[in-house]
C-alpha cells in the first residue's frame, strides 16, 4: 500500500493546521493510501549547519530522534505534505529547520515523489509561506500536486477551519490529485520506467570566466 507522509509544522497538536492535514488523511484512506503524521512544530528543531557528517554517515550529525527518524519513512513513502501556519509572512521557523535537514541529510533519491504544501493563516501571508515550502519539492524533483485553490485553510482555531468550506473543500481535492498522481506514477513507472536524471553538471565560475 501506498503512503503518505503527513508534517504537522504548527505548534499546536490539532489546531488549524492539523484540521486541514486530518481533512487530507481522511480521503486518503478512502483512496487506499496509508498516512502518518508526524508532529514537527512543537519539537525543538535546530538548523542545519552544513557541517558534512550527513555525506560520510548517512545520516544528519544532530540525533534529535526527529529529523533521523523521519528520513527512513519519507523514503518508503510515495508523498509527502508539508503543512504550516503563516507566522510573519513565512512558515513556522520550526518546520523550515526540519525541513533543511531532513532533505539535506536524506541522500536516496526523492525523484518523482509527490510533494504537497499545505498552510494554514487568519489572513495574508499564505501564498508566500505556500511558494517557500514548495521549493524543497521542485529542488528535488518532485511533482508538486495542486487543488482547486490555493492549498490553504484560514481561521485562529480548528474550529475556525470547520467554517472555511472552501478551504477544506481544497483540501479534499488536493488529496484525490496526489492520489490519483501517486498511481499514476507507479503505474507508468512499471511499464516505461522513470525518467532518467542527469547530474554530470554543477554551475560554478571558480574562475571568474565562463
Amino acid at each position: 500500500m501506498a503512503k503518505v507522509i503527513l508534517l504537522n509544522g504548527s505548534p499546536h497538536e490539532k489546531g488549524c493546521t492539523w484540521a486541514a492535514l486530518n481533512e487530507m488523511a481522511q480521503i486518503f484512506e478512502k483512496e487506499g493510501i496509508e498516512t502518518e503524521l508526524i508532529h514537527v512544530g512543537n519539537k525543538a528543531v535546530r538548523g542545519c549547519i552544513s557541517c558534512g557528517y550527513c555525506k560520510q554517515n548517512g545520516k544528519c550529525v544532530f540525533n534529535d530522534d526527529l529529523v533521523n527518524e523521519t528520513a527512513p519513512k519519507f523514503e518508503a513513502a510515495a508523498g509527502l505534505v508539508a503543512g504550516s501556519p503563516v507566522y510573519y509572512g513565512s512558515p513556522n521557523g520550526t518546520l523550515l529547520s526540519f525541513m533543511d535537514r531532513l532533505f539535506y541529510s536524506s541522500h536516496f533519491s526523492k525523484h518523482m515523489k509527490v510533494g504537497a504544501a499545505v498552510v494554514s493563516c487568519r489572513r495574508g501571508g499564505n501564498t508566500a509561506s505556500f511558494d517557500v515550502l514548495n521549493k524543497y519539492f521542485t529542488i528535488s524533483g518532485m511533482p508538486v500536486a495542486s487543488s482547486t485553490y490555493w492549498n490553504q485553510v484560514h481561521g485562529f482555531t480548528a474550529e475556525d477551519v470547520r467554517k472555511d468550506l472552501e478551504g477544506l473543500q481544497t483540501m479534499r481535492n488536493l488529496a484525490r490529485n496526489m492520489a490519483f498522481m501517486i498511481r499514476a506514477f507507479s503505474d507508468a513507472g512499471e511499464k516505461y520506467g522513470l525518467p532518467e536524471v542527469e547530474r554530470k553538471y554543477i554551475t560554478s565560475f571558480a574562475d571568474g570566466k565562463e
